[in-house]
């Protein structure tokens, strides 16, 4: 900062002295006798400073010397001469009408324009200058890139790599299918068609990376030109904002930045936007705790929840790790708008909820605490029922107890039929949640799909892999999910909180689904490499209480499609809460007896008290013949 006001104040000296040169310059070239000169010396004095402070005046007032020049595009040109020719005007005026300081019209005029000629050439001349020492000293170090559309989207990222100094990149070419750019330059850089041979040309050029700068690129599209610049060898970045709401509206602070094409970007989908702005409006100064806050759909539910200006956010965590980070993250954004509060415990302990609860009263709770991980489990099933369903119940508990408004649970489709343990504890959390039909407070759950990029996701664990150098590990090619991304994840979970009742059970309309198959040839095409050519992909067989294909969420008939048109209600008869209260109980003693390492017995009595619990042998038999395999070929 001092070094660019240092800057500042040496550029006015330079105006200065310029204006000083030129003024007396024009003074002595229109007197032919220094005797003349002698006796007006006073008044073209007093001449030179009235012109000169109406000059400079206009100047700050439109902020000509905020410019840093070296960077300065035609605006600041332009506001410079419109500056420079109403302080000469002004200056011009007063001269005219003050005799004592009189200095003829067109004397004016001319020192005006000549002032204004040599210091607008002495900026270009600076620029020029910079921008030459930037492409031939440095050029040597730089990447160069070829960048796909040549709009302005795409001028003005080249214009960026051009003439910053911290920029790795050179443009080597922009392609685009306009036949009116293709042939020309855009900002000095060639323009070729993307056509059959733009793979070839690209090959004959030093061109080390591809850049796409194309505004609303939807998904289809930008699995398109991935696929056809993959062939070039070269890895390919977006010229994007740092992360696409799926929100109906970017966040205007935002600015567009290089980043990696990232899975989400080849979903077989757009993005969802989900939340509206009455679901905003909902969440406004209310005290909302996040149980679970520091996981991947709670952190995220954080991010949300601070957008919409709470009145205060309490974040719950039993690791302290990953609440310490979502605090700092939103504590660097936020600072004192944000009433931040983060609470370190379990959801398995009555006392430390009771305390919770009791302290900050939250209106609405968002319970996303939950073991998840179906093979752990599957070995550890009395953990996954003391954390989910005791868990859950527990804090349903503390939410009625004290007055909450709203209680949000998040579930899985796991939860539909399952064949795992995990699956099986969801479906109880549910049903834990569904039977408080009679309470003050509004219970609801949330299914939804697995979740691009969330801890344990196929995702990162294709990256780790792809990043040793393979290969890939997939239980079966032929298996199928339903993704969500993170956000539309807790968008999700927010609408079906605003507009929750009593007892609903909300689902999201995922579309199509996807083969982890294709997942891990994307992921390794999006590395810049050849899928069982650079990278292997091996099949290691199902894992424990796994099968081959989720549940569609929407194909039951007893939905009830919401006022979003992507979210459902099922209609699922609740149990009632005293035979509840009996399962819970019988639960409780089931954890304190049974041999914590044989979870056979657990898995048993959830059989018993999930009617919809089947053994995933008898699933994946017939899992060909189902609708979601039969999906997912199509």
């Amino acid at each position: 900062m001092h070094k660019l006001r240092n800057r500042t104040y040496l550029l006015i000296l330079i105006d200065i002295l310029a204006f000083t040169g030129v003024f007396w310059a024009a003074v002595i070239a229109a007197n032919t006798s220094s005797s003349s000169v002698d006796r007006s010396f006073g008044g073209y004095a007093s001449a030179s400073v009235v012109l000169l402070a109406a000059i400079f005046a206009l100047r700050f007032c439109f902020s000509v010397y905020n410019n840093v020049w070296r960077y300065a595009n035609s605006q600041a040109y332009l506001f410079m001469v419109i500056a420079d020719t109403l302080g000469g005007g002004v200056g011009t005026a007063v001269c005219y009408f003050v005799p004592s300081v009189y200095l003829g019209i067109w004397q004016s005029i001319a020192v005006v324009a000549a002032f204004s000629l040599v210091t607008l050439s002495l900026r270009f001349l600076y620029q020029q200058r910079y921008r030459h020492l930037n492409t031939t000293l440095e050029t040597i170090h730089k990447v160069g890139v070829a960048i796909v559309g040549a709009g302005n989207t795409g001028a003005r990222l080249a214009e960026d790599l051009l003439y910053t100094s911290k920029s790795r990149y050179k443009p080597i070419c922009f392609i685009d299918v306009s036949q009116e750019k293709i042939g020309s330059k855009v900002c000095g850089v060639p323009v070729i068609s993307e056509d059959d041979m733009v793979v070839a040309k690209l090959k004959t050029m030093p061109v080390q990376e591809i850049i796409i700068a194309l505004p609303e690129l939807d998904n289809a599209a930008t699995r398109r030109l991935i696929d056809i610049y993959h062939e070039t060898g070269c890895p390919i970045k977006i010229y994007d904002f740092p992360f696409k709401e799926s929100t109906a509206e970017q966040d205007k602070s935002e600015k567009r930045q290089l980043r990696e094409v990232r899975i989400e970007d080849l979903l077989f989908r757009d993005s969802l936007k989900i939340v509206s702005h009455e679901t905003d409006e909902y969440y406004k100064d209310k005290v909302i705790l996040v149980t679970g806050g520091g996981g991947s759909i709670g952190s995220e539910l954080c991010r949300q929840i601070a957008k919409r200006s709470p009145k205060k956010l309490i974040i719950f965590d039993i690791y302290e790790n990953n609440a310490y980070d979502i605090e700092q993250e939103l504590r660097r954004k936020y600072g004192e708008d944000l009433d931040l509060a983060v609470e370190i415990g379990s959801v398995r302990d009555t006392k430390r909820l009771d305390s919770l609860f009791k302290y900050y009263r939250p209106q609405i709770v968002f319970h996303a605490a939950a073991h998840k991980h179906v093979p752990l489990m599957e070995h550890s099933g009395c953990e996954a029922v003391k954390n989910n369903v005791l868990g859950t119940y527990k804090t349903a508990n503390a939410a009625e107890k004290y007055g909450v408004e709203k209680f949000i649970l998040i579930s899985t489709d796991k939860a539909v039929n399952p064949t795992n343990i995990m699956g099986a504890t969801k479906r109880m959390c549910e049903m834990v949640i569904q039977c408080r039909t009679d309470s003050a407070t509004s219970f609801a759950a949330v299914r939804f799909g697995n979740v691009l990029g969330s801890n344990g996701s196929v995702i990162p664990l294709f990256r780790r892999q792809i990043e040793a150098g393979g290969p890939i590990t997939v239980t079966d090619k032929r298996i199928i999910r339903y993704f969500m991304t993170i956000p539309e994840a807790s968008q999700l979970v927010m609408q079906a909180g605003a507009m929750a009742k009593s007892g609903e059970l909300f689902v999201l309309d995922m579309g199509k689904p996807v083969k982890i198959l294709e997942l891990a040839e994307n992921m390794i095409r999006l590395s810049g490499l050849t899928p069982y050519t650079d990278i292997d992909i091996v099949e290691i067989g199902l894992r424990p209480g796994e099968k081959l294909y989720e549940e569609l969420l929407i194909k039951t008939e007893e939905l009830t499609k919401t006022a979003n048109n992507l979210i459902f209600v099922e209609h699922d008869t609740p149990k009632d809460r005293r035979e509840m209260e009996i399962i819970i109980e019988r639960l409780r003693d089931l954890c304190k007896t049974y041999d914590p390492v044989d979870s056979d017995e657990i898995r048993q009595v959830l059989q018993e008290l999930v009617p919809t619990y089947h053994n995933p042998d008898e699933v994946n038999r017939i899992a060909e013949k189902t609708e979601e395999m039969q999906l997912s070929e199509k």
